[in-house]
């Protein structure tokens, strides 16, 4: 059954306010939140009363019930702003509630959905310093204590780490790396946990206010509920199913980031003068400005179709996984071209297209590397075909 989510009069109205609270908040307060790399909290108290932290948990549970398409609209109107604003959310309404929801035990959803949707920050641990993708190197624990677990490892580049009250946590339940990724487990773990400790805030290279750090794991005791599911090796396809919200969010804000940078660029081309005219009236300017434009237009489609076949029940593997690997390496071509429309200005700190360049670079590693999923891609290609022969 299509899921229908939120009323679509209620959810137009609540992108309008968006919308001009981007326009009016969020990008005034972007040269503050570069100086102090932090989102101030006065903004972020706004952003939970907005109730921008539980828009896809559903609504028995504190949220807002978007469905796919109204998630991902969501993101990709508040990627207009700069991107730590969708880090801060997107932890909790993308992989983390995902998760819950699919997967999670009733008393799960109803302790940790509430909470989540009230705004309290998640984190989602799957990459280590030896690992990522290959989950066979995986090397995060889960050893079975009494009625509960013992977990101990590293996670790497996590975002809001040093943030989070809970962290949802992959590690490895069986020694031997079995068929299908069945040694791996995912575990709902309190960032309070005795034994949990956050390394420092990664300095970066854009993206301020976003923070990402590791999360070391010494003994770390949890109950036999902290397992998702209440079920042993189903770690990893709760992990992978969950990537797909989370590529489609970060196609979606590849998008709306791009849409912020080509509006930049178009502003600086009909301001800036040489040979005593508008570059604006180049040819050559107005090539760059129109390629962006199509391009963006062309992730915005994809965007579009992949979340309305997730909101008609299909499997969007392939279909998030090409999204976001398209609208990312937009957003860099955009950012690029937004440099060169600004010239030797757009090398300079103090215009905003170096730093549109250096946010955007990440879109293209975040939620499965270009590389990585140019091989998810070819893989269902290949198995598709070998089905139909």
């Amino acid at each position: 059954m299509p899921d229908t989510g939120m009323d679509q009069d209620v959810f137009e109205a609540f992108i309008d306010q968006l919308k001009r609270y981007v326009r009016e908040r969020l990008i005034p307060a972007e040269k503050q939140i570069v100086e102090t790399d932090c989102i101030p909290d006065d903004i972020l108290a706004e952003m939970r009363e907005m109730g921008l932290f539980g828009i896809t948990m559903p609504v028995e549970y504190g949220g807002s019930g978007m469905n796919v398409s109204q998630y991902v609209e969501t993101i990709r109107q508040l990627s207009y702003a700069m991107p730590c604003y969708r880090s801060i959310t997107s932890i909790n309404i993308g992989m983390t509630c995902s998760a819950i929801v699919k997967s999670g035990t009733a008393e799960q959803k109803a302790y940790w959905l509430p909470r989540l949707a009230a705004g309290e920050i998640a984190s989602f641990g799957l990459t280590e310093p030896g690992s990522g993708s290959d989950s066979a190197a995986m090397a995060t624990t889960a050893v079975r204590s009494g009625n509960g677990y013992v977990l101990n490892g590293t996670k790497r580049y996590i975002t809001n780490a040093p943030l989070a009250k809970v962290a949802l946590i992959m590690a490895r339940t069986s020694k031997e790396a079995l068929p299908k990724n069945a040694h791996v487990s995912a575990f709902l773990v309190p960032m309070d946990a005795p034994g949990v400790s956050v390394g420092k805030s990664d300095k970066k290279m854009g993206q301020a206010g976003s923070h990402i750090a590791d999360i070391v794991m010494e003994d770390v005791h949890v109950a036999g509920d902290a397992l998702l599911g209440g079920e042993e090796g189903k770690g990893f396809l709760i992990a992978m199913q969950s990537l797909n919200n989370g590529r489609l969010s970060v196609a979606a804000a590849s998008a709306g980031y791009a849409r912020r940078i080509l509006d930049s660029a178009t502003r600086y081309a009909t301001e800036r003068k040489a040979f005593g005219e508008p570059i604006a009236n180049f040819q050559l300017i107005q090539a760059m400005l129109a390629d962006s434009q199509a391009e963006i237009y062309a992730a915005e489609c994809m965007i579009a179709d992949a979340t309305r076949r997730a909101d008609a029940g299909e499997a969007v593997l392939v279909q998030a996984a090409s999204a976001k690997m398209f609208a990312s390496e937009m957003c860099g071509r955009v950012a690029d071209r937004c440099v060169q429309i600004y010239g030797g200005a757009g090398y300079l700190a103090e215009y905003e297209a170096e730093r549109f360049f250096r946010d955007a670079r990440v879109y293209r590693i975040y939620e499965g590397t270009t590389q990585i999923l140019q091989l998810v891609i070819a893989k269902n290609m290949l198995r598709e075909f070998a089905s139909a022969a």
